[in-house]
Protein backbone atom coordinates (compact mmCIF):
# COMPACT_ATOMS: atom_id res chain seq x y z
CA UNK A 1 0.00 0.00 0.00
CA UNK A 2 1.33 3.62 -0.90
CA UNK A 3 2.00 5.30 2.43
CA UNK A 4 -0.58 7.80 3.26
CA UNK A 5 -3.19 6.20 0.55
CA UNK A 6 -5.12 4.41 3.72
CA UNK A 7 -5.55 8.38 4.81
CA UNK A 8 -7.12 9.07 1.71
CA UNK A 9 -9.92 6.52 1.71
CA UNK A 10 -11.95 8.76 3.87
CA UNK A 11 -12.21 12.40 4.77
CA UNK A 12 -14.31 14.73 6.26
CA UNK A 13 -14.77 18.18 5.94
CA UNK A 14 -16.43 20.46 8.69
CA UNK A 15 -18.18 23.82 7.91
CA UNK A 16 -20.70 25.86 8.92
CA UNK A 17 -24.06 27.47 7.11
CA UNK A 18 -26.87 29.09 8.25
CA UNK A 19 -26.52 27.55 12.07
CA UNK A 20 -25.90 23.85 11.39
CA UNK A 21 -22.19 22.02 11.05
CA UNK A 22 -22.28 20.24 8.57
CA UNK A 23 -19.83 17.27 7.79
CA UNK A 24 -19.03 16.30 4.50
CA UNK A 25 -18.15 12.44 4.20
CA UNK A 26 -15.54 11.24 1.09
CA UNK A 27 -14.16 7.89 0.63
CA UNK A 28 -15.02 4.74 1.95
CA UNK A 29 -16.27 4.87 5.72
CA UNK A 30 -15.40 0.90 7.58
CA UNK A 31 -13.81 -0.14 10.04
CA UNK A 32 -10.12 1.09 9.70
CA UNK A 33 -11.52 4.74 8.79
CA UNK A 34 -14.05 5.08 11.24
CA UNK A 35 -12.11 7.25 13.66
CA UNK A 36 -11.87 10.38 11.87
CA UNK A 37 -15.62 10.58 11.74
CA UNK A 38 -15.68 9.78 15.38
CA UNK A 39 -13.54 12.46 16.16
CA UNK A 40 -15.48 15.06 14.04
CA UNK A 41 -18.99 14.28 15.82
CA UNK A 42 -17.46 14.24 19.18
CA UNK A 43 -15.82 17.87 19.11
CA UNK A 44 -19.04 18.85 16.55
CA UNK A 45 -21.40 17.91 19.34
CA UNK A 46 -22.43 20.41 20.83
CA UNK A 47 -25.50 21.63 23.32
CA UNK A 48 -28.69 22.13 20.95
CA UNK A 49 -26.23 21.95 18.00
CA UNK A 50 -28.03 21.05 13.95
CA UNK A 51 -25.55 18.93 13.03
CA UNK A 52 -25.84 17.82 9.29
CA UNK A 53 -24.44 14.95 7.94
CA UNK A 54 -23.78 15.16 4.09
CA UNK A 55 -23.11 11.53 2.64
CA UNK A 56 -23.40 12.53 -1.62
CA UNK A 57 -19.64 11.37 -1.73
CA UNK A 58 -19.37 8.58 0.60
CA UNK A 59 -19.05 5.80 -1.66
CA UNK A 60 -19.17 2.72 1.23
CA UNK A 61 -20.51 2.52 4.63
CA UNK A 62 -19.78 -0.32 6.77
CA UNK A 63 -21.65 -1.66 9.92
CA UNK A 64 -18.73 0.27 11.67
CA UNK A 65 -19.75 3.50 10.23
CA UNK A 66 -23.27 3.15 10.78
CA UNK A 67 -22.88 2.48 14.11
CA UNK A 68 -20.46 5.52 14.93
CA UNK A 69 -23.59 8.02 13.27
CA UNK A 70 -26.51 6.12 15.61
CA UNK A 71 -24.31 6.75 18.28
CA UNK A 72 -23.93 10.08 17.74
CA UNK A 73 -27.30 10.71 16.82
CA UNK A 74 -28.06 10.03 20.57
CA UNK A 75 -25.55 11.61 22.28
CA UNK A 76 -26.88 14.96 20.10
CA UNK A 77 -30.21 14.35 21.24
CA UNK A 78 -29.10 14.07 24.88
CA UNK A 79 -27.12 17.67 24.09
CA UNK A 80 -30.54 18.62 23.00
CA UNK A 81 -29.38 18.91 19.42
CA UNK A 82 -30.44 17.27 16.32
CA UNK A 83 -27.75 14.66 13.76
CA UNK A 84 -29.51 14.83 10.25
CA UNK A 85 -28.45 13.19 6.90
CA UNK A 86 -28.39 14.57 3.35
CA UNK A 87 -27.30 13.10 0.17
CA UNK A 88 -27.82 9.06 0.82
CA UNK A 89 -27.14 7.78 -2.82
CA UNK A 90 -26.20 4.58 -4.05
CA UNK A 91 -25.14 1.43 -1.87
CA UNK A 92 -24.84 4.11 1.22
CA UNK A 93 -28.42 4.47 0.78
CA UNK A 94 -29.71 1.11 0.03
CA UNK A 95 -27.98 -0.18 3.09
CA UNK A 96 -29.75 2.57 5.81
CA UNK A 97 -32.70 1.51 3.86
CA UNK A 98 -31.83 -2.37 4.39
CA UNK A 99 -31.41 -1.95 8.37
CA UNK A 100 -34.59 0.84 8.41
CA UNK A 101 -31.40 3.35 9.76
CA UNK A 102 -32.89 5.82 7.36
CA UNK A 103 -36.36 5.33 9.21
CA UNK A 104 -33.74 6.44 12.97
CA UNK A 105 -32.74 9.67 11.54
CA UNK A 106 -34.10 12.98 9.69
CA UNK A 107 -33.04 12.24 5.76
CA UNK A 108 -32.69 15.07 3.38
CA UNK A 109 -32.54 14.50 -0.37
CA UNK A 110 -29.35 17.10 0.05
CA UNK A 111 -27.47 19.49 2.00
CA UNK A 112 -29.71 22.67 0.28
CA UNK A 113 -32.89 20.86 1.00
CA UNK A 114 -32.12 20.40 4.79
CA UNK A 115 -30.81 24.30 4.66
CA UNK A 116 -33.64 25.38 2.86
CA UNK A 117 -36.36 24.23 5.72
CA UNK A 118 -38.16 21.73 3.29
CA UNK A 119 -39.26 19.03 5.38
CA UNK A 120 -37.22 15.64 5.26
CA UNK A 121 -38.07 13.18 2.40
Amino acid sequence: MVPGAEKERFTVAERTADGAVILALTGELDHDTAQPLRDALDAAITPGVRLLVDLSKLEFCDSTGLNVLLHSRITAQEAEGTLELAGLTGPVARMFRITGADGVFPVHADVEQALGGRQPG
